[in-house]
């Protein structure tokens, strides 16, 4: 099996498709990356940038190239000697326009009679028979009414508005075409009212509709979802795959083991999100995830835990927490929570009562899911929890749990499958944009609650990750992360200076404010982090922000004076506040890319296989999708790297020249050099500034980077020495050498924040 000494994520679309990917490979080879690493290529929804909304699995997508851009991408990667990983996704299919989607479709002409009806996780007998599709404006009968409805007899299908659904067979036989209720009544598909999902009788990814859990944990239906996928396997055009939302599936571990099986063991890496002391499951078939925790490690060892402590708090994470997920709970995964009680063993539990206990155990449950039998434990501290909360459906919830607890029912495995979306929904997508103490923290399988990593933490973290996952994938930056690696290396300087922070904020609010201070928090901390940034990027951000929050305005029912407000503040920060703003940041700009820096030499020279996202080589201050799946300047990046690789010696300034530096000269050294990264050992540093750094030996290459740079920037180094084994060595970034076993940090760190020693051989 080969296994990536680092990858290099690039996000193919219309725009970026296989070919261009390819004409990038040989940049990649020279930055350094050893595998390529593709977002989904199967057939996705017309338009689809992400790719996550796949139509048809057994095809790599036409508008990314098709399956003979996929053979020319493959080629030009093995000319460079590039390994490639690819992105796929079992748990869902896309079905927003069924015509694109031939499995769906089928499954909507012909019912549970179709062939592919195996495939989609449908509650038939719920829908009496029919797929309950809520995709209308308004009910039923008032679209009826309207004539949004009609009959295309000479197509064969029924139309709302640009909507094209197939007629089943004979379901026009003595009935004229206008008589659309007749007509609808005969079909295998039920339309509703989009307000009326809870209706909804097809298990579904998250919130999201238009996209419908597939049952991979049937033989058919993964030998069907996964013979392109196999095929890329068998014939080399492909090396290892990352498995996207694992906790989806029926059978996470089961699914894997399968997998395994098929692909002769190729390398494997899973999306799973790990709450804060949440370990991965060790029988699963897989190399380890894709990087969160590692992400929440390197971040919070780079957070002063004193000054986080001294930023406003807006409300306890805890207590945010259970009320968001509550509500996720009650509202929008109320269709799987009454899909839960319908499938409760009998009992004479009243139905309401049930459904009020079910949805208290799942807000009340402490990580994305459990694998039971294993992690009974988290069950039993959910019960806990939940009958704190509502003492009077202490015994409701004892009798749901014991059903809960009996792995492999219907009920005890649609559970775990639902406990994901209703935790996701509930921190992810709501608490995070609600909590705003320091919003670096507020990422992807993040616990606010533990602002902060001591150095020891930090090895203790590391020395566990080589021990167990050596082979698993390091991220700083996704293409779901909630704002990129420098955005939130800027953001973590406000723990450094939180009276200063909030003295400026009050500043900023006195330009514009939105009426609510804590979102105010959010908002300015993203255009600190960020800036410089379009109004056009602030904007979307913006609003999307505010929506996710879900306190004054939403999705569903936007509060259009809110909204205002809102783009209120991203208009003063490029009018009225823009003085103030541009201050502030250029006093938080050198610490900035002083923990940038740092954290991306932790990640890459750290234990586990880093993962470079597309672009992030240079500064890369990007918010949340879809402002970090912008274009990449490949040219200018070429461009700036020859220019190292003449004997530049670029300053941290800003063409971001420097992270390239730190990049491209880590990744050569994990490549070429496997020989310097076979183990972990925390290194001693000696000094009255011993705490503002961290540094660690990987077998003969040794990092050092900078922490706490403003504090740092008070005193100085002074007499503080690394202390590591006489002999010559040389920086990798700055090609000085140092002889003797008392390295001085304001020697070695003279140029950069960051540096890499490694032994001066003949």
């Amino acid at each position: 099996m080969r296994v990536p000494a680092s990858t290099y994520r690039l996000q193919v679309r219309a725009g970026f498709d296989l070919d261009a990917a390819a004409d990038v490979t040989g940049y990649l080879h020279t930055l350094g990356a050893d595998w390529a690493y593709l977002s989904p290529i199967l057939q996705a929804a017309t338009g689809s940038d992400h790719g996550y909304d796949v139509v048809d699995p057994t095809r790599v997508d036409d508008s990314r190239g098709g399956p003979e851009a996929l053979a020319r991408f493959s080629a030009a990667a093995r000319s460079h000697g590039l390994g490639v990983l690819v992105d796929i996704v079992p748990n869902h299919q896309g079905v927003a326009d069924p015509a694109q989607n031939p499995w769906w479709w089928d499954v909507l002409r012909h019912g549970a009679a179709s062939a592919h009806a195996a495939a989609f996780d449908i509650d038939w007998e719920y829908g009496e028979g029919r797929v309950r599709l809520p995709v209308l404006g308004r009910p039923v009968a008032e679209a009826i009414a309207e004539g949004e409805i009609t009959v295309d007899a000479a197509a064969d299908r029924l139309r709302y508005y640009d909507l094209a659904l197939p007629l089943a067979p004979g379901s026009l036989d003595g009935v004229e075409t206008d008589d659309v209720e007749t007509v609808l009544a005969r079909q295998h598909f039920e339309l509703v009212f989009w307000r009326d999902d809870v209706l909804l009788n097809y298990r579904r990814f998250f919130t999201v509709t238009s996209l419908a859990g597939v049952r991979v944990e049937l033989p058919e239906v993964f030998d069907a979802t996964h013979a392109e996928i196999l095929r890329w396997l068998r014939e080399g055009l492909v090396d290892g795959l990352r498995i996207d939302h694992p906790d989806g599936l029926a059978d996470p571990g089961a699914y894997l083991a399968r997998l395994a099986d098929a692909t002769a063991s190729a390398y494997t890496v899973v999306e799973k999100i790990l709450e804060h002391g949440e370990a991965l499951p060790g029988w699963w078939a897989t190399d380890g995830t894709t990087g969160y925790d590692a992400l929440g490690e390197i971040e919070r060892v780079l957070i002063d835990p004193v000054g986080v402590e001294a930023l406003a708090e807006s409300e306890s994470w805890s207590e945010l927490i259970a009320a968001t997920k509550r509500d996720v709970a009650d509202t929008s995964q109320a269709a799987e929570v009454s899909r839960l009680a319908r499938c409760l063993p009998a009992s004479d539990l009243d139905p309401a009562v049930a459904r009020d206990a079910i949805a208290a155990l799942l807000a009340a449950f402490p990580v994305y899911r459990a694998y039971l039998p294993a992690g009974a434990e988290l069950l039993d501290a959910a019960v806990r929890d939940a009958a704190a909360r509502r003492p009077d459906l202490a015994d409701t919830i004892a009798i749901v749990a014991a059903h809960v607890a009996e792995a492999g029912t219907e009920f005890s495995t649609r559970f775990m499958q639902t406990t994901g979306p209703v935790t996701a929904k509930g921190v992810e997508d709501r608490a995070f944009y609600r909590y705003t103490r320091l919003t670096s923290l507020t990422e992807v399988g993040g616990d606010p609650s533990h602002p902060a990593l001591d150095v020891a933490g930090f090895h203790a973290a590391l020395t566990a990750r080589q021990a167990a996952w050596p082979r698993a994938l390091t991220a700083l930056t996704t293409h779901d992360t909630k704002r990129s690696e420098d955005t939130r290396a800027r953001i973590d300087v406000l723990a450094e200076v939180p009276e200063r922070w909030r003295e400026v904020l009050a500043e900023l609010r006195g330009h514009a404010s939105c009426g609510d201070a804590v979102f105010d928090d959010l908002l300015w901390q993203a255009i600190v982090g960020a800036w410089p940034a379009s109004p056009e990027r602030l904007h979307a951000y913006a609003e999307k922000a505010a929506r996710e929050a879900g306190v004054h305005t939403s999705w569903t029912d936007p509060d259009e004076a809110f909204e205002a407000r809102v783009a209120g503040v991203v208009d003063a920060a490029h009018g009225a506040a823009r003085p103030v703003l541009e201050a502030f940041v250029a006093e938080i700009r050198a610490a900035g890319r002083s923990n940038a820096l740092a954290a991306k030499l932790l990640q890459l020279a750290g234990p586990g296989v880093p993962d470079v996202y597309q672009g992030t080589e240079l500064w890369d201050h990007s918010l949340v999708d879809p402002d970090n799946r912008r274009p990449v300047d490949f040219r200018e990046r070429r461009d700036l790297l020859e220019r190292i690789d003449g004997g530049w010696m670029p300053p941290v300034d800003d063409t971001g020249a420097a992270k390239l530096l730190i990049v491209s000269r880590t990744l050569r050294l994990r490549r070429d050099r496997p020989d310097l990264f076979t183990r972990y050992t925390p290194m001693t540093l000696a000094g009255a500034a011993s705490d503002h750094a961290v540094a660690f030996d990987r077998g003969g290459a040794l990092a050092v980077a900078t922490r706490l740079p403003v504090c740092l920037a008070a005193h100085g180094w002074g007499d503080t020495v690394l202390l590591r084994h006489d002999g010559p060595t040389v920086d990798a970034f700055t090609g000085r050498r140092f002889t003797g076993g008392e390295v001085p940090l304001a020697e070695l760190l003279a140029d950069y924040p960051v540096a890499l020693l490694v032994a001066d051989r003949p």
